[in-house]
């Protein structure tokens, strides 16, 4: 079974950076160069949406809202995937839980492939 812990998370002001990370383990390992990788965040009364993934093959997938400000990369050595978040606004306030898919990022979240989720406001 993976673990994912997510950290990062807090307060920010707008125009502001922050990075998030996603510590994987588990499984055999080597989660964030087998499996599919991705970002989602959910804001009060809004439904889930992806935010970034990044595929096992390197090949990197964002949200049209992300496009420009948004970056997700891994440490391999670390099992670790982050999300610089740049320029950010207020709309980017929410949850944001990190998930392991099947390779592919095709929207298949494994079992037991979800974090618990970190909370990112962005306020003045």
């Amino acid at each position: 079974q993976v673990q994912l812990v997510e950290s990062g998370g807090g307060s920010v002001q707008p125009g502001g950076t922050l990075q998030l990370s996603c510590a994987a383990s588990g499984l055999h390992g080597m989660i964030v160069t087998h499996y599919c990788m991705t970002w989602f965040r959910q804001s009060p009364g809004k439904e889930r949406e992806r935010v970034a993934a990044l595929d096992a093959d390197g090949t990197q997938h964002y949200a049209d809202f992300a496009e420009g400000r948004v970056t997700i990369s891994r440490d391999n050595d670390k099992n670790t995937v982050y999300l610089q978040m740049t320029a950010m606004k207020p709309e980017d306030t929410a949850v944001y839980t990190c998930a392991v898919e099947n390779p592919g990022c095709v929207g298949v979240v494994i079992i037991g492939g979800w974090g618990q989720g970190t909370q990112v406001t962005v306020s003045s």
